[in-house]
């Protein structure tokens, strides 16, 4: 399983890859610099997942859950039952 730790590097990951600063990823989501530097420190030790959401989004990604030890997504999974293919 990720750690949060491991979800604050990615967070990082994600904000470098877009090439944005703290503050204009925070202004892309509608929060404060702070919290983005809390979000990639774990400075409380704990993250909001709606702001993770927000966050992750406002640098380009999405957020999605993949199975242990699979490739496919859950969403990748519900789409295949849905359409019958599985």
């Amino acid at each position: 399983m990720t750690s949060l730790y491991d979800v604050s590097e990615m967070l990082k990951q994600a904000r470098g890859d877009a090439k944005l600063s703290q503050q204009a990823l925070a202004s892309r989501a509608g929060v404060s610099r702070t919290t983005v530097a809390r979000m990639e420190t774990l400075a409380k030790g704990d993250m909001s997942v709606s702001v993770l959401v927000r966050l992750l989004e406002a640098a380009g990604y999405d957020l999605k859950l993949v199975k242990a030890g699979h490739q496919r997504t859950v969403e990748d999974i519900l789409n295949e039952q849905r359409s019958g293919s599985a």
